[in-house]
């Protein structure tokens, strides 16, 4: 199975990279920095050149044929500016979504974030991230085509993970490691009746497949 991640040198897209390719998937990350190609290899993953912030729904369905799951996992980062925000986080995973669907790519996961919300109110930088993101959200949910979810995270820490979380449709805020984010991610990819699904995450006391195999059950 080929999956395509977009934002492939993201730290949570590395990590993600690194699980699919040890359970022998073909993985392929859109990258827009050539220099970062090495550190996509060393996780198992190939490189792939695209900036979506300027590439056309056709160029990116091309990138996406034959895979059968596609991954938004791409973001502008803390540093970025409200520009950006619409660029990449609602901009780029509505082109990345809109070319899954024109590449009939069958399951979609999208990384967004907790309180995510295209009518969240305020005008700070993290207000219109979260504004960005769930108009991304929202549009995602409206692809027909696609067997979406929707994955929103609590605050991300770099601790190690513990493979114990909280997976529902609403959990409350609270913090989650990025390794714990690419495991359930990865189990998810394996779980298509988790599609039509919007789930928040943070840590918690359930084992991840437990926890995935639980909200697919619901």
């Amino acid at each position: 199975m080929r999956i395509v991640i977009a934002g492939g040198h993201g730290q949570i897209a590395l990590r993600l990279e690194r699980l699919l390719a040890a359970r022998g998937y073909e993985v392929a990350g859109i990258i827009r920095d050539p220099a970062q190609g090495d550190d996509l290899r060393a996780a198992g993953a190939e490189p792939v050149l695209c900036d979506l912030e300027s590439a056309t729904v056709e160029h990116v369905a091309g990138i996406l044929q034959g895979a059968q799951v596609a991954v938004f996992a791409a973001g502008a980062g803390p540093g970025s500016g409200v520009g950006r925000k619409d660029t990449v986080d609602r901009g780029a995973a509505v082109l990345f979504a809109d070319a899954a669907e024109r590449a009939r790519v069958p399951r979609f996961l999208m990384v967004s974030s907790i309180r995510a919300d295209a009518n969240h109110p305020g005008d700070d930088v993290f207000d219109v991230y979260l504004r960005a993101k769930g108009e991304a959200d929202d549009h995602v949910r409206t692809r027909l085509g696609l067997e979406w979810t929707v994955l929103r995270p609590g605050a991300l820490t770099d601790e190690a993970g513990t493979g114990l979380v909280r997976l529902e449709a609403t959990t409350g805020r609270g913090p989650v490691s990025r390794d714990d984010v690419a495991a359930v991610l990865a189990e998810l990819v394996e779980t298509p009746a988790t599609a039509g699904l919007t789930l928040e995450l943070v840590s918690g006391t359930v084992p991840v497949a437990v926890a995935v195999k639980a909200v697919a059950g619901n």
